[in-house]
């Protein structure tokens, strides 16, 4: 298990929603978010960025989470989009379908949705890439038809 200490940082800044602060609205971000007050509107990490959202003790969200890097230790309600790594830490409690990579989930971790894999962006991009040559590479060596 990552656990809150080992799943580290990311590059950029970090914004902390404190245990005493209601945020209410989408919170669109960069770099490290940490959530230990509530969230009432979507999580969006900004596309391209390095971006970690992390869950924890009394935090909870109230919407939506689209991340690279999601670290769950407290409550999620709606829907949770992970294109990198996902984290259900052992207090993790998602009311919601869950869309992942890679999934790491703790013994007592709840989960109250679907769970459904998806591939990493940059591998559908390379294979649909890699389809568009083959197609193209078989075209050429194909032989001309006679007439």
């Amino acid at each position: 298990m990552l656990g809150p200490k080992k799943a580290g940082t990311v590059s950029g800044a970090t914004t902390l929603v404190s245990s005493d602060t209601t945020v209410v609205g989408d919170l669109h971000f960069a770099g490290n978010l940490d959530i230990e007050g509530l969230v009432q509107g979507n999580v969006i990490a900004k596309p391209g960025k390095d971006a970690l959202v992390r869950i924890v003790g009394e935090g909870r969200i109230e919407g939506e989470i689209r991340a690279p890097l999601v670290v769950v230790n407290g409550k999620v309600k709606g829907d949770v989009h992970c294109t990198e790594r996902l984290e259900l830490a052992e207090h993790a409690r998602v009311e919601g379908n869950v869309f992942y990579v890679l999934l790491e989930m703790a013994v007592g971790a709840e989960v109250n949705g679907n769970l459904t894999h998806v591939d990493p962006p940059a591998k559908s991009a390379r294979n649909r890439k890699g389809a568009a040559k083959a197609q193209s590479a078989a075209a050429e060596a194909a032989p001309e038809p006679s007439s």
